[in-house]
């Protein structure tokens, strides 16, 4: 297993939900992170810590973040995608404006952090992607533009894994069903307290980030409950 000394990673969506938890799990493991959030405290921050603004839908965001990133810390073994949205859209909607929000989003926002850290995920040997991704991405979901971002980026996680994987980069999408964040502030679907946990799906992120070259993981489905389908 690989060890947290002397490891940066960059968590985006770190002001609260899956994010935030990422964020206080791997500090309090001893890796160094750099936050990626729309709007950071100046007064937060740390010798392992820093915050950073970064807009997912804005140009040259991610590119930022990661210069900041590396000027602060020297380099970057790993990025974490947490950051997203879930507009409602269906196929009978009119118009494609979240369609694309979300898209911007959920898709482009992650694939320009990846991009811009990708050299460094490579000098590392041991270069790290996770992208939050979800189970509507693996099944028929009542919100359809969610899941094809979803589905999208899983895609990308996939791509990630064949373009680095001799560089020692290896990429994973988790893909957790309902999750007691902001989120899923209004679903009525599940009890609360029987969703998925934030910080459980930081422990896994934890894990992920220490398996070595040769135990990687492509996807990883959690579940709060039972599903035929999957």
């Amino acid at each position: 297993m690989l060890t947290a000394d002397g490891r940066v990673v960059m968590v985006s969506g770190a002001s609260r939900g899956i994010g935030r938890a990422v964020v206080d799990k791997l500090l309090a493991s001893g890796f160094t992170v750099s936050g990626g959030m729309r709007r950071p405290d100046a007064k937060a921050g740390g010798e392992r810590l820093m915050v950073h603004r970064y807009v997912a839908e804005e140009a040259g965001s991610a590119e930022a973040w990661v210069a900041a990133t590396v000027a602060r810390f020297g380099r970057v073994d790993a990025v974490v995608n947490a950051a997203g949205i879930n507009p409602k859209v269906r196929v009978s909607d009119e118009g494609e404006d979240m369609l694309d929000e979300m898209w911007r989003i959920n898709v482009k926002g992650p694939l320009r952090v990846i991009r811009a850290a990708l050299p460094h995920l490579a000098r590392c040997g041991c270069g790290r992607v996770i992208n939050l991704g979800s189970l509507s991405g693996k099944r028929v979901a009542s919100n359809v533009g969610y899941a094809m971002s979803k589905f999208a980026l899983t895609a990308l996680t996939h791509g990630i894994r064949r373009e680095g994987r001799e560089a020692g980069i290896r990429a994973t999408v988790i893909c957790p069903g309902y999750v007691a964040t902001d989120m899923t502030a209004n679903e009525t679907e599940i009890p609360r307290h029987e969703m998925t946990q934030p910080g459980d799906l930081a422990e896994l992120v934890e894990t992920l980030l220490r398996l070595p070259n040769n135990a990687a993981v492509s996807e990883l489905l959690v579940h709060c409950q039972y599903e035929p389908m999957l």
